[in-house]
């Protein structure tokens, strides 16, 4: 075998035996096995209008299609996660859109950084799911046929 290809196999293989475990194990996809629309919204900014727009967003793909037919799963890292915490004013929003089949996922990156600052860990809406890496979930999903949009 010539180095090159040699050479960067083994690259490959260092990179992949290097990562994360959280990264090599990410949440399932919904189960939504006949959806024919797959988006995956982005939500990493804490301003209240963001958050807005992200559950505006989609709460109006739940209304243009039908529900059985289109797959929403909302992440949220850094200081997108104040959305889902268990304070948060739009609470009854997001477990709205939740008892509608839209997927909440929570970085839990975002959580274990707010308890070194704080010493204390957020609490957060049961409904959300708690997932080890939020940009890693949205490659996950984007590998696996979602659209990322990030209103």
């Amino acid at each position: 075998m010539p180095l090159q290809p040699f050479r960067a196999m083994l690259l490959a293989l260092l990179a992949w035996a290097a990562m994360p475990q959280a990264l090599a194990q990410q949440v399932p996809l919904q189960d939504k096995p006949f959806a024919e629309h797959k988006i995956v919204l982005q939500l990493s900014d804490g301003d209240a209008k963001k958050q807005a727009l992200v559950l505006s967003v989609a709460n109006n793909l739940l209304k243009a299609y039908d529900p059985d037919k289109v797959a929403i799963e909302v992440v949220a890292f850094g200081p997108g996660i104040d959305l889902l915490l268990s304070g948060s004013e739009r609470r009854k929003q997001v477990e709205s859109l939740i008892a509608q089949g839209v997927r909440f996922d929570i970085c839990l990156n975002t959580i274990d950084t707010m308890e070194r600052e704080t010493g204390k860990r957020p609490e957060f809406i049961p409904g959300a799911t708690p997932v080890q890496v939020g940009v890693g979930q949205i490659l996950f999903l984007a590998e696996n046929g979602y659209t990322v949009v990030r209103p």
